[in-house]
């Protein structure tokens, strides 16, 4: 007798015997118990997680010689050709190969006539979603109204290529991907029937590279104990997948951890004479990255798949949260990158050798860092009277572009403009036109509580004369807008409380005896310059900055210099 693959050999015959898909299998049993079934069935889902499986288990529960329930005997003659793939009933189309309109109605032209032995004819349609659409009008009519012997069940990897109107007309279920817990624990009880020695790390390396698929893994599983010699060892595993064990992974992130290059190119060379896909190094890489982090994050995080935790928590606490993202976001540049390499195994080095250099590290300022540290400091120069008294070094391994952007010291400040209070108005010695002059103008309007416009016309007015309770002020042209009605009022009422005294203001446009006088606006315009130069001049004269200068061959670019408030 012939050799039969394990994926046929140990294909589910009974709901009870199926993997996962518990949220598909209510639905099924309920209705199957309750007599409340629909006529059309759409199962959708990748590949090899049971579509078709399911499919032929409910067409057996209809056509069962017990009756219709979700527990078929699996004894009856109807059972056992719904099982060899013979029951006469039950048509299986591959829409893929049949996906003309005439094909379809050909098929069609049946459903009017009772079944011949079964209770249900059921048609059983895969890759549904391959047909045409003149197959799909076809098929729409009797699928709204079908006979009621008649049952369409639908299989798909692509739902979304079905036309709404289909989907419409059926009761959707999607089945998900099994994880890998669900995938390694159905391949040990199949190879402890079949009496095949195996190891437990092997089956889990088996179940990641089905990606959520059983038949994958069934299949991968045969190829496996071919290999092994009738055995299922985890080193075979990886060099019949080519893929990497997780003590390489580790002893890779231990030497990252450890500085230690020599061991991290060691690693990198048994990898490359194993054949070892870089790419899947990468991802593997990246996957542990992402659990270490998470692992930083939610320290008591139940890993129910994972037989590592230990390692991955030492992991978490020898590496930083800071150095694990960056190490993630280097891996993944790096996977980026690979193809543009001049070799895989040049390109994955590259990504270790960044790993391993660029790791932030924070300043010594009590000594120079030496020379043989391979760390690069990923910290801003700073140009501070402690930093001056070292001595910098030109180096050749480090360059700045001439466009470097030098942050400046803190120079002096400058004395802040004093506000010299007005002098109090003595109203019974008459003598209020002394308390207003063109001395104290400036610091009595730097003083007064105005806003908006009337603040802007107080700043920008130049002291001409003071006489009666009527002080003339004078206003450049360009800014005449600024002397209306309300600003005026309002400068006036403020003068008025100062002074404690009436007073009005009347404006000269082309005053003829305006010179030496001066605006607030005027005078903080300079004080600014002033600030900006004595800013400039402490950058030039710093000898922290002519040593940076001198060692990156930078220069100082002024407009980024700003005078410190």
């Amino acid at each position: 007798m012939s050799y039969l693959v394990l994926a046929r050999k140990w294909r589910p015959n009974a709901f009870a015997n199926v993997v996962g898909q518990e949220h598909v299998l209510k639905a099924l049993i309920n209705g199957l118990d309750q007599d409340r079934l629909h006529h059309a069935f759409l199962f959708s889902g990748t590949r090899g997680v049971g579509k078709t499986t399911l499919a032929r288990i409910f067409a057996k529960s209809l056509n069962c010689e017990q009756g219709v329930s979700s527990t078929p005997c699996g004894e009856c003659q109807s059972c056992q050709e719904v099982d060899a793939g013979r029951f006469v009933d039950l048509i299986e189309v591959d829409a893929a190969s049949r996906t003309k309109v005439d094909d379809t109605r050909e098929l069609l032209d049946n459903v009017q006539y009772a079944p011949s032995r079964g209770r249900y004819k059921v048609y059983l349609i895969d890759e549904v979603h391959m047909l045409s659409t003149s197959s799909f009008n076809a098929l729409l009519k009797t699928l709204e109204e079908p006979p009621p012997h008649v049952k369409f069940l639908f299989a798909t990897t692509d739902p979304q290529k079905l036309p709404v109107t289909i989907l419409s007309r059926c009761l959707q279920f999607n089945l998900r991907r099994l994880d890998i817990s669900q995938i390694s624990g159905h391949l040990t009880n199949i190879l402890q029937s079949e009496k095949i020695g195996f190891e437990t790390d092997a089956l889990d390396t088996i179940a990641k590279a089905a990606d959520g698929s059983m038949r994958d893994a069934l299949s991968l599983l045969d190829q496996a104990i071919s290999h092994g010699s009738g055995t299922v060892k985890s080193t075979e595993i990886h060099d019949m997948l080519g893929t990497v064990s997780q003590q390489q992974l580790y002893d890779l992130i231990q030497a990252l951890i450890s500085q230690d290059g020599q061991a991290l190119m060691q690693r990198s060379h048994e990898l490359s004479v194993q054949g070892r896909d870089f790419v899947q190094v990468l991802n593997d890489l990246l996957a542990l990255f992402q659990r270490i982090a998470t692992l930083q994050l939610v320290s008591d995080l139940d890993m129910a798949e994972s037989d590592d935790v230990d390692m991955l928590t030492t992991f978490s606490q020898q590496l930083s949260s800071e150095l694990t993202q960056l190490f993630y976001q280097i891996a993944l540049h790096g996977k980026r990158d690979l193809p543009y390499a001049a070799d895989p195994k040049s390109g994955f080095e590259m990504t270790l050798l960044r790993m391993m250099h660029f790791q932030p590290v924070i300043a010594d300022t009590s000594a120079n860092m030496p020379a043989a540290t391979p760390q690069v400091q990923s910290t801003p120069i700073e140009t501070t009277a402690a930093k001056a008294k070292k001595q910098v070094k030109p180096s050749p391994a480090k360059s700045v572009p001439s466009e470097s952007v030098i942050k400046p010291a803190k120079p002096t400040p400058p004395p802040p403009i004093e506000a010299v209070a007005p002098e109090p108005v003595d109203v019974a010695d008459n003598s209020a036109s002394a308390s207003l002059n063109g001395e104290n103008w400036l610091s009595l309007i730097n003083s007064l509580k105005l806003t908006a416009l009337a603040r802007q016309l107080a700043d920008n007015s130049a002291f001409l004369r003071f006489d009666n309770d009527k002080v003339t002020l004078s206003i450049a042209p360009e800014l005449a807008h600024l002397a209306s009605k309300k600003p005026q009022e309002r400068l006036e009422a403020s003068l008025t409380k100062s002074i404690g005294q009436p007073i009005t203001i009347t404006f000269v446009d082309s005053p003829t005896d305006q010179a030496g006088s001066s605006t607030l606006a005027a005078e903080r315009a300079e004080q600014v310059v002033a600030d900006q130069e004595r800013a400039t001049e402490s950058i030039h004269n710093d000898p922290a900055v002519d040593a940076i200068k001198a060692a990156f061959d930078a220069r100082v670019i002024e407009s980024t210099i700003k005078p410190i408030k």
